[in-house]
């Protein structure tokens, strides 16, 4: 660590919706991470994290996991401790995926979709996906550790159309601009 300086150390994501209306599919949105090797930042995740999964170390848990959105509050909630990954990784990519049923649905078919990215009670990223309302999976945010060892946060909502499957092997990718 350099100085006092320990940077982010352990966040929150949290995701809501409010459910499909009576006689829809209900909408399942999902909290995906991707942790990179820091010798490969940009290539294949060493591991991905979404729903019914955890980190092989325990350092990123999905504490809440909804399928329909109903329930008050956050219905997605997943703790990453960043403080504890080991060295050898360098970034995790935080996204969130849309499970596709037999009708497709993106960020502007679900209502009320919000996401929270926090560290305590500093608020580091709040969105509403509107700007990747045709999107099917968004890239919300990554964290990148620097040479000292401190994690930082980068900041963005990027879309995909892509089902959950790819988007968890592309999220990670260079993005075109």
């Amino acid at each position: 660590m350099n100085g006092l300086n320990k940077g982010i150390r352990k966040v929150e994501v949290s995701l809501k919706w409010d459910p499909s209306p009576a006689g829809q599919p209900p909408s399942d949105l999902d909290i995906v991470a991707a942790t990179y090797p820091a010798a490969d930042p940009s290539g294949d995740p060493a591991y991905v994290v979404h729903f019914d999964s955890r980190s092989p170390d325990g350092t990123i848990t999905l504490n809440r996991d909804s399928k329909t959105g109903q329930g008050f509050g956050w219905d997605e909630v997943m703790t990453v401790e960043l403080n504890r990954l080991d060295s050898r990784y360098g970034r995790v990519v935080i996204g969130v995926a849309i499970q596709q049923g037999a009708s497709p649905k993106t960020f502007g078919d679900v209502s009320k979709a919000a996401l929270r990215i926090r560290e305590d009670y500093t608020v580091l990223a709040e969105d509403d996906f509107a700007s990747v309302q045709g999107s099917t999976a968004a890239v919300i945010g990554e964290f990148v550790r620097d040479g000292s060892g401190s994690w930082s946060f980068l900041p963005g909502l990027h879309g995909y159309d892509e089902d959950p499957a790819t988007f968890a092997r592309v999220m990670g990718a260079p993005r075109e601009s």
